[in-house]
C-alpha cells in the first residue's frame, strides 16, 4: 500500500537526518536462518552461558531469524514483556477532536508495549490500533520482544527518541489518512494495519520509494537490524491473521502489515 511521508503533529525539533540515527550497537549480532547459540558464541568468541545470561533467554529458548542478540554485558537484565491497553479521545488519535475519520475514537485502543531498540535498549511504547485487535497486536509485539527483534523507535519520540521529528522511522498503527493519491481511506485510518521499521523496510511500486533514500534496505537477502523477513519476525504477525506487504506482487510493502491483506 501507498504511504503518505506527511507532517505529523509532533512538538519536536527539527528533523533528524537519516544518516544521524543510531546504528545497531558493534557489540550485536543480528539472527540469520540456521544461526545456533553456539555457533554465534564460536563466531564472536564468547562462552554460550554468556550469550544467554546477556539476553535473558532461558535454557529451552529458541532463536529467530531477525532478532539481535547483545554479545556484551548489558547494564540491568532484560525485564519480562509487559502490555496494556488503554482508551483515547478523538483529539488523542487524530489530532483534532473535530477532524471527520473513518472510525470513531471509542472503536480505538492505544496499547503499550515494551520494546528494544536498536541500541538494545528497552522501551514503552504505544501504537494505536481498533479495539478488536488489542490481543493480537500484544500478542505480536510480545513474540518480537521474545526474539529480540529490536524496534527503532515507538511513540512517544519525545521520550524514547529524544529531538527526533522524522516519522518515517516510527514503528505505528492508526493513522487517519487516504491512501496516497487518492481519495480513498488507508488501513491506518480503520486501525488495522502496522508499520514496522519503515526505514529498514520500505515500500517500492515501480520507482516510487517509502521513505525516500531507503535503497540500502531493498536488497532483502542482507539480515540487518530491524530489517523484515518471511522465516524471521513477520511470523510474529502472520500468526496473528496480519496480511504482509512484503508477499505482495504488484508491490512490496516491506513494513506492512494489515488485517484485510490492503
Amino acid at each position: 500500500m501507498l504511504k503518505i511521508v506527511a507532517a505529523l503533529a509532533l512538538a519536536l525539533t527539527p528533523a533528524t537526518p537519516s544518516s544521524a540515527l543510531p546504528p545497531a550497537p558493534s557489540s550485536a549480532h543480528v539472527v540469520r536462518p540456521g544461526d545456533t547459540l553456539f555457533g554465534i558464541a564460536s563466531q564472536h568468541d564468547v562462552p554460550v552461558a554468556s550469550l544467554r545470561s546477556w539476553n535473558g533467554l532461558g535454557s529451552y529458548a529458541k532463536l529467530r531469524a531477525d532478532g539481535m542478540l547483545r554479545l556484551a554485558s548489558p547494564r540491568a537484565p532484560i525485564p519480562e514483556f509487559r502490555t496494556r491497553s488503554e482508551t483515547v479521545t478523538a483529539l488523542e488519535a487524530n489530532g483534532s477532536a473535530d477532524r471527520k475519520c473513518p472510525v470513531p475514537a471509542s472503536e480505538l485502543r492505544r496499547i503499550w508495549v515494551r520494546y528494544i531498540d536498536f541500541q538494545g535498549k528497552v522501551h514503552n511504547g504505544s501504537l494505536i490500533m481498533h479495539r478488536s485487535l488489542v490481543a493480537a497486536t500484544q500478542r505480536a509485539f510480545g513474540q518480537l520482544y521474545r526474539w529480540r527483534f529490536p524496534i527503532m523507535v515507538m511513540q512517544p519520540a519525545s521520550v524514547n527518541m529524544p529531538g527526533l521529528s522524522d516519522k518515517s522511522v516510527l514503528t505505528s498503527g492508526y493513522e487517519c489518512r487516504f491512501v496516497a493519491g487518492t481519495t480513498k481511506w488507508s488501513q491506518h485510518s480503520y486501525g488495522r494495519a502496522i508499520d514496522v521499521n519503515p526505514r529498514q523496510n520500505p515500500m517500492i511500486r515501480g520507482d516510487y520509494l517509502d521513505p525516500p533514500n531507503t535503497e540500502k534496505w531493498l536488497e532483502r537477502s542482507h539480515y540487518w537490524p530491524g530489517m523484515i523477513h518471511e522465516n524471521g519476525a513477520a511470523e510474529a504477525f502472520t500468526v496473528e491473521g496480519f496480511a504482509w506487504g512484503g508477499r505482495w506482487k504488484s508491490l512490496k510493502d516491506y513494513m506492512h502489515f494489515s488485517t484485510t491483506n490492503l
